[in-house]
């Protein structure tokens, strides 16, 4: 029997670390949660809202081979996952199997014989604030579900259940789908126009004011046909657009909903599979950083492939107080591998997905000239605007786009260059309520 023994959450996670970690460790898992609150007095409330544990059914077998594993290792390590469930899972075990408050706890952000060694030599215990925000939630979970639920069960014919997040968010689309049902719509006449230049270059432009009556929107139309339209000034400022930061979970829950059209499960379910083979970090991260190598690592790529003004070292940091900081952004776990040869297709473009946001976050700005056009009607006192951007330096953009359809490209226009009247039209529009969620 090995003399190092390793628990693990996951079974599939299980047998690639052992794999790294070699004869002396024997690695299990702990298939998730072993306990949860008692059915019966789970909570306290007069006791300080103390919550009350008890080994679930499905896991007194894997408790049992864990204990029995424990008393044949020297030493025990818990390499749960580093988030408030793995913490709290972590302490689970410390009660379950009656080890040590100072059981080394061991964390990695990979699955990588360097980082599974690297947490193996630099342990810590676990952190019992964590676990205790955990119990917190737990408890409102507990609390809210139970005393709204029954109610809900009342009032509602064939209701599930309620619970901390659920019920305030019913809340939130009940007062939406209100605010929707009370909108009155105002309707207004809106004026686009396409003009050329003499060398034929289009322009697309909207008029400067909305009408409120289709008679008033029908005497500019009348007076248009018969103007001459000339450039009345051109303002031309630099600008730029910054890459955004490596992925989150959320912002790649988003971005792989926007851009490949994947669910949050569907996109949850191929960022674990890309983990667990060791492609991708963690990917229950609500932290922007990225360690010190990796940021060397993109770098070294970016100059290679593109040259060093691309290139722009970048550390990004969490705004938010709470986020877990302990983790990586999502990220490559080798930048030097753009495509992952072998992967299903889904997983191959979310892995894509992940390379290059990584990749364009270490990057150069793009720069970019914004203009704004505006053409004088010689017999109305409307203006014409017309708004653009140029490409001046590509930057991050080479690698991750984030232009959009309303980015316009607009020709090289003189003050005073006279413009001809293509077509135009004059469409009546309703204002729109609130969205609803999604």
């Amino acid at each position: 029997m090995a003399k190092n023994l390793v628990i693990v959450e996951s079974p599939a996670k299980a047998k690639t670390i052992e794999k790294f970690l070699g004869k002396d460790y024997t690695v299990k898992s702990s298939i998730g949660h072993i306990r949860d609150m008692a059915k019966k007095n789970g909570i306290e409330i007069e006791n300080n809202f103390k919550p009350n544990y008890e080994i679930s059914d499905d896991k007194k077998k894997v408790v049992a081979d864990l204990r029995k594993a424990v008393k044949k290792s020297e030493q025990v390590y818990l390499a749960t996952d580093e988030d408030r469930e793995g913490e709290a899972i972590a302490w689970h075990l410390l009660e379950a199997l009656d080890l040590p408050k100072d059981t080394p706890r061991i964390v990695f952000h990979e699955i990588t014989k360097g980082a599974i060694t690297k947490a193996i030599q630099e342990p810590r215990t676990v952190n019992f604030d964590v676990v205790d925000a955990q119990q917190a939630r737990r408890v409102i979970d507990r609390l809210v579900g139970f005393e709204i639920s029954g109610v809900l069960w009342k009032k509602v014919s064939g209701a599930k259940s309620a619970g901390r997040v659920q019920s305030p968010v019913v809340r939130l689309v009940v007062e939406r789908e209100r605010e929707i049902n009370d909108h009155t719509a105002k309707s207004t006449f809106k004026i686009k126009a396409d003009l050329v230049n003499d060398a034929g270059e289009l322009i697309e432009a909207k008029l400067d004011k909305d009408f409120a009556v289709k008679d008033e929107a029908l005497e500019f139309s009348n007076a248009l046909l018969g103007a001459t339209l000339s450039v009345n000034s051109i303002e031309k400022k630099p600008s730029k657009r910054s890459p955004k930061s490596p992925f989150i979970t959320s912002t790649l829950q988003q971005e792989a909903s926007q851009k490949l059209g994947f669910s949050v499960k569907q996109t949850m379910t191929l960022a674990q599979g890309l983990y667990r083979e060791g492609s991708i970090t963690y990917m229950r991260t609500d932290s922007f950083t990225l360690s010190e190598t990796a940021i060397e690592a993109a770098g070294a790529v970016i100059e290679k492939t593109y040259g060093s003004d691309y290139h722009q070292v970048r550390r990004y940091k969490t705004k938010d107080a709470g986020a877990q900081e302990a983790h990586e952004a999502i990220r490559p776990t080798d930048l030097t591998r753009p495509e992952i040869y072998g992967l299903e297709d889904q997983a191959a473009k979310l892995y894509a997905l992940i390379y290059k946001r990584t990749l364009a976050s270490q990057m150069s700005d793009a720069k970019l000239q914004r203009t704004q056009i505006k053409t004088n009607i010689s017999n109305r006192d409307e203006t014409f605007v017309a708004n653009g951007e140029i490409l001046v330096f590509p930057g991050f953009l080479s690698v991750y786009d984030y232009l959009s359809s309303d980015d316009k490209l607009l020709p090289d226009l003189s003050q005073g260059d006279e413009l001809t009247l293509v077509n135009f039209a004059a469409r009546e529009s309703f204002s729109r309520a609130k969205p609803r969620y999604t």
